[in-house]
């Protein structure tokens, strides 16, 4: 993170950096419905991390603007990304007398008018190798981009990822980029995610205040932020970790893309400053010192690491991208629509097949559920009743979840129009702890005289935090047919600790 320098233009030039060869990869899955997020591997961004320090005390211990570090930091940032299947550019520029270089990659598909740009700055101070500041962030974002190759992910919006240099001198690779943008492509980014010092020692959980609800400092960002800055929050929400708002300042690489209007947010664990007593009780750490003592010193190395504020970071980054790159609602005539506000004739183990004996499927006011991770939400989607296992918190996490075996439930009769295009849609989260299996599961199916499964996701051994998610599926081939929404969830593995919800179920034809 930049100490705030005035801004001066950049010129161009046309130093190239070399391309390593791309690796050919299988052809990508087309979901129709968004992912789940993926836990973003800690020790895949620890080796990035190793990686920069490694490349640092190679060359001169830092990895600064016009140094060799720099640029080997960009080819390595780069040959990651080619292998993955992204389209990589570098973007070149001169500022005091060296050449520095911008990292962009693109992922295949999306819609090109709606693009989501996430980015961090990739370059150190000369005083040290910058592990921090900002190889934290470059390395999170850098393994959420290969998670969304190794997911297959098919977003609505097209994504991508930038890796910017001479942020230390004034945000100039950024404002280069930003700079060199017609209105056109200016108008084309609907949103910037900006994550720069992600793993700070003494770490503090800080977003940034979209909405100006903290009422200092330089006010809201442009229109959408506030969206940017809710979609992170209830991240941390879900992993029962508090946050608070960090004021727009334009000490990073937001500070261009706001300027022209783009809406942007992001996350930031402290530098400089100093720890107070109530931010200790917050959050840990140490009252009175510094959130990262070794800010801009050449003991920013891998040992100046807090590796659960990096972990937390990392999955806050990709439960944004994959939020907020999601395709939206689609339009269209409304079919069929519940929020569970009201009883309609949902109906807990149609067939009398359960086997589950605790957890099951109720139309009800959740109650919250936390075992170090959150694994079943209070709040639900729109108003105050959703479907959810167990319904009640009870004295600890695994009292009311689903235990046994199946637990369905199956909406009342739906009767489809023939023509156009179906699409069901809903919110849902699956949560568990790390005694899940992949036999653990939330299955959505639509019955008729068939039946067809719209939506699964299944358990792993790994914590995984109740956090809401959107799906959607073209049901169009059960147009002009009488059907049914049918609901399952499943401890199947044994000793499983395993909750789920859906919401706002809804059918819309276009």
């Amino acid at each position: 993170m930049a100490a705030a320098v005035g801004l001066a233009p950049a010129t161009p030039t046309s130093a190239a950096v070399p391309r390593s060869a791309a690796v050919a990869i299988g052809s990508l899955a087309a979901p129709d419905m968004p992912l789940a997020a993926p836990d973003v591997p800690l020790a895949n961004v620890k080796a990035h991390l190793t990686q920069f320090q490694s490349i640092a005390t190679a060359n001169g211990g830092n990895r600064a603007h016009g140094r060799p570090g720099y640029l080997a930091s960009v080819n390595y940032v780069r040959a990651q990304l080619d292998g993955a299947g992204y389209t990589t550019s570098v973007q070149s520029f001169s500022y005091g007398g060296a050449t520095g270089y911008n990292l962009v990659a693109d992922w295949p598909g999306g819609d090109p008018d709606d693009v989501l740009m996430i980015g961090a700055h990739l370059d150190s101070v000369t005083a040290g190798p910058g592990i921090n500041d900002n190889g934290s962030g470059s390395a999170a974002i850098l393994e959420v981009a290969l998670a969304v190759a190794r997911s297959g992910l098919a977003p609505g919006k097209h994504l991508r990822f930038a890796w910017w240099g001479a942020e230390e001198l004034g945000l100039r690779g950024s404002q280069y980029y930003v700079n060199n943008l017609s209105t056109a492509e200016q108008a084309r980014i609907g949103g910037y995610l900006n994550f720069d010092m992600v793993g700070s020692p003494n770490a503090g959980y800080f977003v940034y205040d979209g909405d100006n609800s903290d009422g200092v400092g330089s006010g809201p960002g442009p229109a959408g932020s506030a969206q940017i800055e809710q979609t992170i929050q209830a991240y941390f929400s879900s992993i029962g970790v508090p946050t608070r708002g960090t004021d727009f300042d334009g000490r990073s690489d937001y500070g261009p893309f706001i300027r022209v209007g783009i809406p942007a947010g992001g996350t930031f664990t402290g530098a400089e400053g100093v720890k107070s007593s109530s931010q200790a009780a917050l959050w840990g750490g140490t009252a009175g010192s510094a959130f990262d003592p070794c800010y801009h010193r050449a003991c920013d190395t891998t040992a100046n690491i807090d590796d659960t504020a990096l972990g937390r970071n990392a999955d806050a980054i990709a439960y944004s991208v994959w939020a907020l790159a999601a395709t939206p609602a689609p339009p269209g005539e409304t079919v069929y629509s519940d929020t569970f506000e009201t009883a309609t004739g949902w109906t807990v183990d149609p067939a009398g097949t359960d086997t589950a004996t605790a957890g099951l499927w109720a139309r009800a006011d959740p109650a919250a559920t936390s075992s170090g991770v959150a694994t079943q939400l209070g709040s639900t989607v729109s108003g105050s009743f959703d479907l959810v296992t167990g319904p009640l918190a009870g004295s600890g996490a695994g009292d009311h979840d689903v235990d046994g075996g199946v637990t369905s439930i199956r909406s009342p009769s739906i009767s489809l129009p023939a023509g156009g295009t179906l699409t069901l849609s809903f919110a849902w989260y699956l949560a568990h702890l790390s005694n899940a299996s992949s036999a653990d599961y939330l299955r959505v199916r639509v019955v008729s005289t068939s039946t067809g499964t719209v939506h699964e996701v299944v358990g792993a051994a790994s914590n995984r935090a109740a956090a809401w998610q959107t799906a959607s599926a073209d049901i169009s081939a059960y147009a002009g047919q009488s059907v049914r929404i049918l609901v399952e969830a499943a401890d199947a593995g044994g000793a499983s600790l395993v909750e789920a919800a859906v919401d706002d179920v809804r059918i819309t034809r276009s």
